[in-house]
Formats: structure tokens, sequence, C-alpha cells
């Protein structure tokens, strides 16, 4: 029986923070995957090379971690006032599954200047030289977010010299305003706590704070659960132990969001919600050989993303951690000192980000009105992707 040929589908490959993926237009998929459903799962999972027993993603574009196993479609704009429809599938590594559930907010750095490159932004709104504001709609959790991305000679400035930790090297400076970034799954803190008690079998009762900012993330003490809030990767994801106990958090937090009916439930909802702790600044030494003093920082986070330690920190997450470090009272805010901040500066294993949110307490309802960081973005590769024609 002859097989058929591969079929090739305009794609871009780019880098948006500390994360990777490939970037398509929807008119340009197969016609089948430009609606939701099956068929277009099945082909990102192919793209990606997914799902993978080896957990490698050799035969596919992915790079075998949750920083790599990413696409992102951009379409016309549904909502008034706005460039782009942005929608984010998170590619299961060893699964057949693509989690829609959530934004990636590393990425979406690479969303404005694909853009741009892409036609989705009026010529006339596009400077010689200068800045131009690309207003994203993030379709999976319908908020707005503003890419301010920098213009030389009509086109996107892609290098630069802004430095990114957890990136090796230097690029265009993209500023990122998240607005209104609460989730759009309920209140910002849905158990109307700003700390919780949380009980998870095997492991105990530990103090969360559970945010719905950015991406619902559930934050917890390090000192609580055994750690120091300085460890690196292999400090974690090489203990199947540990990943085993931040699963059970994770998918008990989930619980008590609201963002699952049954503990069942979350394994099928990898991407969200994340889980993190947190603790004060202590001296350490980076992934990268970098020495971090402890009057760098405000704060030590260490955040997982689908089941591993995260070897930076997610764009989301950095988002969770800026809008709680602004609320007097969470486990971020006290780990950072406490008081009254818009701006806070927290280590991760790759080295530091500085972020800043802005909230504000209306009639006992604690809202954030944006969170603001810097990234950068550059395309890798563009082209087309090839898959097999059953993957369509």
């Amino acid at each position: 029986m002859p097989h058929k040929p591969q079929i090739k589908v305009p794609a871009t490959y780019m880098r948006g923070g500390t994360s990777k993926g490939v970037f398509f237009r929807l008119q340009d998929l197969p016609e089948p995957c430009q609606t939701p459903g099956e068929a277009r799962d099945t082909l990102l999972l192919r793209v990606i090379g997914s799902p993978d027993p080896y957990q490698k993603q050799i035969d596919g574009m992915g790079g075998a971690t949750s920083s790599t196993s990413k696409t992102v479609i951009l379409a016309e704009p549904t909502q008034p006032d706005h460039d782009v429809d942005y929608l984010f599938g998170q590619v299961s590594i060893d699964k057949p599954f693509v989690d829609w559930s959530g934004n990636c907010g590393n990425l979406t750095a690479a969303v404005g200047a694909f853009a741009i490159n892409s036609g989705f932004v009026a010529k006339d709104r596009i400077p010689e030289n200068g800045t131009c504001t690309v207003r994203i709609w993030q379709a999976n959790i319908r908020k707005t977010i503003v890419a301010h991305v920098p213009i030389t000679n009509g086109e996107v400035q892609e290098t630069g010299d802004f430095e990114l930790d957890g990136v090796t090297f230097p690029a265009a400076e993209v500023q990122v305003e998240f607005m209104d970034p609460a989730d759009g799954e309920g209140s910002m803190f849905p158990t109307g706590n700003l700390v919780d008690d949380l009980e998870v079998p095997g492991v105990g009762t530990l103090k969360a704070t559970m945010i719905n900012a950015g991406i619902p993330t559930i934050f917890v003490n390090a000192e609580d659960i055994g750690y120091k809030g300085s460890e690196l990767q292999d400090d974690i994801n090489s203990d199947p132990k540990a990943l085993a106990m931040f699963e059970t958090i994770r998918a008990h937090g989930a619980m008590r969001m609201g963002l699952i009916q049954n503990i069942e439930e979350a394994a099928n909802r990898q991407h969200t919600p994340k889980v993190a702790f947190v603790a004060k600044p202590v001296d350490y030494v980076s992934s990268s050989g970098k020495s971090i003093g402890a009057g760098d920082v405000d704060v030590l986070v260490r955040a997982l993303s689908m089941g591993k330690l995260h070897h930076a920190m997610m764009g989301t997450a950095a988002v969770a951690i800026a809008t709680a470090s602004a609320v007097p009272g969470t486990l971020v805010n006290l780990a950072a000192g406490g008081g009254d901040r818009t701006h806070v500066t927290f280590g991760h294993p790759s080295g530091t980000l500085r972020v800043g949110a802005e909230a504000k307490e209306v009639d006992g309802q604690w809202t954030a009105t944006k969170a603001i960081m810097s990234r950068s973005a550059r395309i890798l590769m563009e082209g087309w992707v090839r898959v097999p024609q059953t993957a369509q």
C-alpha cells in the first residue's frame, strides 16, 4: 500500500522570552484544522513530535521541555480595538493532548512581532522608527495584552543589547503589558482568602496563596515542603517523589480554586494551574554559574510547568508573582518583605527578573489593573513545517 506524501504548512519558529514555539496564521492551516477539535490537535501534536514515549520529541519541532513544546495560532481580531487574536496550545510531550486552558506569557513577546510581520497590524500604525503598539486579544483567557515592539527602518528590530536571564544571547527589548490580568476563571483570589490552609494528602496542611492572575497559580512556602527556594532544575526534576508531591499539591489546589471538579481531572489539565514555592532571599548560584546575592532580589520563586521545575520562569507565572507581591499579606508579598509595592525582583533558577503590577482593593475585593514585564523575541526559522497527511 503506497504511503501518501507529507503536506507542508506555512509556519514560523520563534523564541519568545525563555520559550520557543511554532507559530501559524489560522488561514494557513489545513481547512479541517481551522476550527478547534481533534483535527487541529492531531496536527499540532505531529508538528511538535508528540506523544513521544521516549520524551525527546526527535520526530518533531519540540525540544522535549515544557518551554519548547508550544504552538501559537494567530487570526484576525474578533474584538474591537485589537490587532490580532492569539491562541496558545501547550503540547504534552508524552501524552496525546494539547492543553488550551491558559496563556504563554513568554511567547506573548513574540506575538507582536509575528503579527506585524504577518500583516495583522495596519501599515499606517507601524512607524518608520520607534515603537509599534500591538493590541493582542488573548483568546485562551479572554484578556487584552499590549506589546510594545521596537521598529527600525519600518521593520521589527530583533537584535539589541537587552539581556534576559535564561536566554544566552542579548536581543531587542519588548515591553509587554498584561491588562486586567486576573484570569478569566473567577475572582483573583477564588477562595476569597489571601492565604488558605490547603490540605494535601500525604504532605500535610500547607499555607497557600491561590491566585488567578496571568495564569492560575498556587504559591506555598519553600520551608514548609523542605526546600530553601534556591533549588535548580536537577534538585527537583531528578527526584520522582518531589515531582509527585508537587503534582498532588497542584491537583488539590486546582480543586480548591474551582478549576476542576474531581482530582482525576488534573491529569488532563497539565498547563493550569501552576504550582510554585517562595522563600526569603539567600545567596545562590544560578544554572549559568552566575552568583545571585540575597541583596539582588526581593524574593526567591521556583515554579513547575507541565510537571517539571521550569529552567527560569514562565511569563504568565511572573504576572502572578508580580500581582501577588502587590497585595499585602499574600505569601509572595510576605516573603518579599511585606507592605505595599508596585515592583518586585525575584530570583529564579537562571537568574533574576523584575516585574511590576498595580493592584487595588475595591469593596473588599482585590483587583489588578495591569502587570508589566520586559522580554525579547526573534524569528529562528520561517517557511513550512512538514507533517504526514494522516496528521491533518
